[in-house]
């Protein structure tokens, strides 16, 4: 009943969707506010209740205890480790707010509303996670919170049970914003995909009185209830974590692609760069920086001991190989930190040996990315301390993943696999 029930929830959203995007704005921006509201409601009531105690606790207070089960108490009771396991299973929280960066085309001022769109979203979303989660585990004990349903749990247990109400009502807020975020880019996605022939291209077909990709819409919105109806929520969640985890990933690699490019290749607004000063003919600086290329040894070129000023074929070349090879020694890394995470606790001399060595692998990679000359477009936003927060994303993103089952891991390599047939068929 529940699955049904979950099923007409989704395509009730997809219909609404489906609608208009001033209407489903409109109608996430009220359950939106309502479930703010909640939120700073849990925040503010919780910490009257607030006992640093709870933060504080000895293992030997724990009834039963075993570290498998409760840890180690105290603060964190099981460690940096259980910490970035349990980031890696609630990284769906971070979902949404990319659902902004599909609506490029539908904003009036795509530059400027995005890039700040996206970071006070981000800032609303780790205020308020950190916040209840605070709140929640200095209200009470982490060994004795409920698993399903926390918040309702802990002012059950206190004896609100207005509170308990009001939390609960809120969630229903919070799922039917939450469910809107996730099945709004998605239909663009796919419209995009259509536009390019990667799919089919009906499903680029925009509706003529709402103006939506409707079929789009209507079947994201559809697959996405069959899927609910069908999975353990526990299963879509770590779905959902790992494939995030990899588009993230991707993204900040092309960061690192588009900040190191050739400027001559035609995409970057070269009118713009005019009004900053004279520059060469793209044939012409192509050609002397190509040029100076073929003159200089492969250490050079590495290192860029020439200092060159202006990206070339060859250094935008270097940079996309480099960025492979640290991807690649990256997940080596993060392999031994998570799997031979008891051999470097024990100071194992091959564990730490190889830890160092890979760790040293992935800082030259950083130095020489560093060292490649940066593109001078003119861009309305550009990522800040790159190539080290783009490389770090890489690293941290892949460590999550690490963290993650090897059942999410076995479904996540069927589901590529049956997207890699599907894409080659549907290409032949």
């Amino acid at each position: 009943m529940n699955r049904q029930r979950i099923f007409i929830w989704l395509d009730g959203k997809t219909l609404l969707l489906a609608i208009g995007v001033r209407e489903s704005t409109r109608f996430n921006n009220v359950f939106t506010f309502a479930n703010l509201v909640v939120v700073l409601y849990v925040i503010i009531t919780g910490s009257f209740k607030a006992d640093g105690a709870n933060w504080r606790i000895n293992p030997e207070e724990v009834p039963n205890w075993d570290y498998e089960t409760y840890g180690s108490g105290g603060f964190m009771p099981f460690g940096i480790s259980g910490v970035m396991a349990g980031a890696a299973r609630c990284f769906y929280g971070f979902v949404g707010f990319d659902a902004v960066a599909t609506t490029g085309e539908e904003a009036k001022n795509p530059q400027r509303s995005i890039p700040l769109a996206i970071i006070i979203g981000l800032t609303v979303i780790f205020l308020s996670y950190f916040g209840v989660s605070a709140v929640l585990t200095l209200m009470w004990p982490y060994y004795l919170q409920d698993e399903d349903a926390p918040i309702p749990a802990v002012f059950d247990h206190l004896g609100w049970e207005s509170a308990r109400w009001i939390v609960t009502i809120g969630a229903l807020f919070g799922l039917s914003s939450s469910l809107l975020g996730a099945l709004f880019p998605l239909p663009r996605i796919l419209y995009a995909m259509a536009n390019d022939g990667l799919i089919f291209r009906w499903m680029a077909d925009i509706h003529p009185r709402f103006q939506t990709p409707f079929w789009s819409t209507l079947l994201a919105g559809v697959f996405a209830a069959a899927m609910a109806s069908f999975f353990d929520l526990e299963q879509l969640v770590d779905m959902m974590s790992i494939g995030t985890l990899l588009a993230y990933s991707l993204v900040a690699v092309c960061v690192l692609v588009l900040r190191y490019r050739d400027e001559t290749l035609g995409l970057v607004d070269h009118e713009a760069d005019l009004a900053d000063g004279p520059t060469l003919p793209a044939t012409a600086s192509t050609e002397l920086l190509l040029g100076s290329d073929k003159n200089t040894t492969l250490v050079s070129r590495v290192f860029n001991l020439g200092r060159q000023q202006n990206p070339s074929h060859e250094s935008a070349r270097l940079v996309n190989h480099i960025t492979i090879a640290y991807g690649v020694i990256t997940v080596g890394f993060c392999a031994v930190l998570v799997f031979a995470a008891e051999e470097l606790s024990d100071a194992e001399p091959w564990a730490i040996a190889l830890a160092a060595l890979l760790g040293t692998a992935m800082l030259l990679c950083v130095l020489i990315v560093k060292l490649q000359p940066e593109s001078k477009a003119h861009l309305f936003f550009k990522v800040p301390l790159v190539p080290f927060l783009p490389m770090l994303s890489v690293f941290a993103n892949v460590y999550l993943m690490m963290k993650l089952g090897p059942a999410t891991w076995i479904r996540f390599a069927i589901w590529m696999i049956l997207g890699k047939i599907g894409r080659q068929v549907w290409l032949d």
